[in-house]
């Protein structure tokens, strides 16, 4: 009879820790990256009986092992600049206050008051900073630190593109035979300056072009404008711009003697495309102006940092640039049910777990990060209600084994004392 009291007895307990996990499981519902556990049960052997047929007694039952399932929860926007979710395989880099490297899939961070990356727990994330200007990510990684402020350095001018039409119809010397493309670029000190550009039809599938900066912006400047550059377009019989043709269709245009002490601008006006098509038409329609584009910027106060799509870390600026400066490092476990649970939501290695594989999102096995959003827990509630009811089913029949048990008992006292 004591085996049955044994058996009942681990019987509770198994029953009741695997409850236990399903209270954890249900309590980590709303825990962004958790991954749910799952109850595994095994048998006990009690003894053995010896005679001509050995064979042994199996009673009781024991939670044999608690395993993670790292199952994909569903991704959630949050619109939050520093959320992110893993999306497929791999787990954060941290970095703990006390340079423990441990794991993680929940990746509601925040910024510490030094500009560091953090986990809600105070955890460094890690990944590459960016470095003379550029994010190398084959460099050791690091814990990441945002810019709390800052300017970024206006880039001059160097070239610009203009793609419009000039009326083909047009009679010279009328009104229509003179067109004007305006072009607004930045010095070294990020000052802008208006150039405009002048279309004047001479001939037949011929206009002069030339390109005017206001004098007040040159040293000495006199007039209204100063030409800083001059020459013709011809057009085919189709309206193609023919010459300049593709080989010579980048033209110079030097402006020096800046009046507010900037570098001396060395423009290059692109008359086609990287594709070699020509961005200057001459067709029968009304002359117009359909785009333009530079490559310079003034210089900009930072207004705004992110983390955007694959884990890149991006700082916006109030000259509307963008810059990447930084990457989130995302690292691979061959078997990640071997990590040990930490807590606070973290995984650190033992010695069954395979070396974790650290790299760039969306390369090797690594999944994809998607920013502004956080990855929901993987708990599934309709199961976890199922399995405690079975678990509670379990644990009322082992209660009622332990029972009758103690009434066995108490019968047989019965008999003796008669």
């Amino acid at each position: 009879m004591g085996a049955a009291f044994a058996n009942a007895l681990s019987g509770l307990t198994a029953n009741a820790n695997a409850i236990g996990g399903v209270s954890g499981n249900l309590a980590n519902l709303n825990t962004y990256g958790y991954k749910n556990n799952s109850i595994s049960f095994n048998d006990l052997v009690n003894s053995s009986l010896s005679g001509a047929q050995s064979s042994t007694v199996i009673g009781g039952s024991v939670v044999s092992q608690t395993s993670r399932n790292f199952s994909q929860g569903s991704i959630a926007t949050t619109n939050q600049p520093y959320d992110a979710a893993v999306n497929g395989n791999g787990f954060f880099v941290l970095n703990t206050p006390g340079g423990q490297s441990v794991f993680t899939r929940g990746g509601n961070f925040k910024l510490d008051s030094q500009g560091h990356l953090i986990t809600q727990n105070g955890d460094f994330v890690q990944g590459w900073n960016q470095i003379n200007g550029s994010v190398n990510t084959t460099g050791p990684i690091a814990s990441i630190v945002v810019p709390t402020a800052g300017i970024q350095q206006s880039i001059p001018t160097a070239n610009f593109e203009v793609t419009a039409n000039l009326d083909a119809s047009a009679t010279v010397g009328s009104t229509a035979g003179t067109f004007t493309s305006p072009m607004q670029v930045y010095d070294s000190q990020g000052n802008p300056h208006q150039l405009t550009v002048t279309y004047t039809k001479t001939a037949t599938n011929t206009w002069d072009y030339a390109v005017t900066i206001p004098s007040v912006d040159i040293a000495g400047g006199t007039g209204t404008t100063t030409t800083v550059a001059n020459g013709t377009l011809q057009f085919g019989p189709n309206g193609v711009l023919s010459s300049p043709d593709v080989t010579t269709g980048a033209i110079s245009i030097p402006i020096t003697g800046l009046s507010d002490g900037a570098a001396d601008l060395a423009l290059t006006w692109n008359l086609y495309d990287a594709s070699a098509n020509p961005l200057v038409s001459q067709f029968d329609q009304q002359s117009a102006n359909l785009a333009s584009t530079q490559d310079g910027a003034a210089a900009g106060q930072l207004t705004s940092v992110n983390i955007g799509q694959g884990g890149s870390i991006m700082a916006s600026y109030s000259n509307g640039n963008t810059v990447q400066i930084g990457q989130l490092a995302l690292a691979s476990v061959l078997n990640p049910d071997s990590l040990q649970d930490l807590g606070n939501n973290t995984f650190g290695v033992t010695t069954q777990t395979a070396t974790p594989s650290i790299g760039t999102p969306g390369t090797g096995s690594r999944g994809q990060i998607t920013g502004e959003a956080l990855e929901s827990s993987n708990v599934d509630i309709a199961t976890e209600f199922t399995n405690m009811l079975t678990y509670e089913r379990g644990y009322q029949a082992n209660s009622k084994s332990l029972t009758t048990e103690d009434e066995l008992i108490q019968t047989t006292v019965n008999l003796i004392q008669r």
